[in-house]
């Protein structure tokens, strides 16, 4: 007697298709709880990046009555003032970037070739990562205690040593006393960003040059400079930008002038301005932000290529 074909039921493709399809649901949710996460960082960015750039945008082609102008525009690169502000920010920057960059790389250089798991090594870094951030107000006195008029080096210079030639303390309320104060922390801050490319260096690599024949200056000109120049730049303009965009310890440190396009903002915003003109330092806070965007899309392409010798 043969039996009846069996026939699968109904609803059997349903139970098999029902996993598959809450699994793709579980997955869709778990995908979505991420984006959720991030809610408060995109409300972080938009509030105080994000709307802060497009007031600015916007009042520097507009007027006190809300007209479109490019007056403001046009006054940026016509007032002598403020031509001369964009200079002497930018001198300074470039300065400070320099001088940081390479001492800071000399610094980074000695840290890495001692101890990777020594005290001293942890010591340095720790110490850098608070003297980078140290600056402003803080940054300023200890400068003025130190080589101001009445600072600790002044009066040791006229009272023992009897020379009158280095108690003139005005160079410090110039823009080489910004200098040297911007130095200050931007060799910390060049440590901390250069460090772990030389970290990434490997023994390999020098002892493979060494078995072609090369030496020390050929594994640094063939091999080592190479890997290390992307960083190198890129640590730079973070330099540049960090001393370009500083603001409170320059306004801490000079009292009368606005030498640099910071103080020139400030001063915008501070003082009586002439009447129609008080978009003036919007304009001139929008150059400043075309300006450092230009510099860090830069040093975005150049981390790029260096991200790739770090490990």
């Amino acid at each position: 007697m043969t039996g009846a074909p069996v026939t699968a039921p109904a609803s059997s493709g349903t139970t098999a298709a029902g996993p598959a399809t809450r699994g793709a649901g579980s997955r869709r949710l778990y995908g979505a709880r991420n984006y959720l996460a991030l809610i408060p960082f995109h409300v972080y960015v938009g509030l105080f990046l994000i709307l802060p750039t497009l007031i600015v945008a916007i009042g520097a082609f507009t007027t006190a009555q809300g007209g479109v102008t490019l007056d403001n525009i046009t006054r940026m690169f016509t007032d002598e003032v403020f031509v001369s502000a964009f200079t002497k920010s930018i001198q300074l920057a470039v300065a400070t970037a320099i001088a940081g960059a390479i001492f800071g790389a000399l610094l980074a250089w000695a840290v890495v070739r001692g101890d990777p798991n020594g005290q001293l090594r942890q010591i340095v870094i720790a110490a850098s990562g608070v003297l980078a951030q140290f600056g402003g107000v803080m940054l300023a006195f200890a400068f003025l205690a130190t080589f101001g008029f009445n600072g600790l080096v002044t009066i040791f210079f006229k009272s023992y040593l009897k020379v009158d030639i280095l108690t003139d303390a005005s160079w410090l309320y110039g823009l080489t006393g910004l200098a040297v104060v911007y130095t200050y922390f931007q060799i910390p801050l060049m440590l901390i960003v250069f460090l772990p490319s030389l970290d990434g260096l490997r023994q390999e690599w020098y002892d493979a040059s060494a078995s072609l024949g090369g030496g020390g200056w050929a594994f640094w000109r063939h091999v080592g400079g190479p890997i290390l120049a992307p960083s190198f730049l890129g640590a730079l303009l973070l330099l540049f930008t960090n001393a370009f965009s500083a603001y409170a310890t320059a306004a801490a440190l000079v009292s009368q002038g606005s030498p640099i396009i910071t103080l020139q903002i400030a001063s915008q915003f501070q003082s009586e301005v002439v009447l129609g003109q008080e978009n003036v330092g919007k304009a001139l806070a929008l150059g400043m932000i075309v300006i450092v965007s230009i510099v860090m899309a830069v040093y975005a392409l150049i981390q790029r290529r260096a991200s790739r010798w770090v490990r």
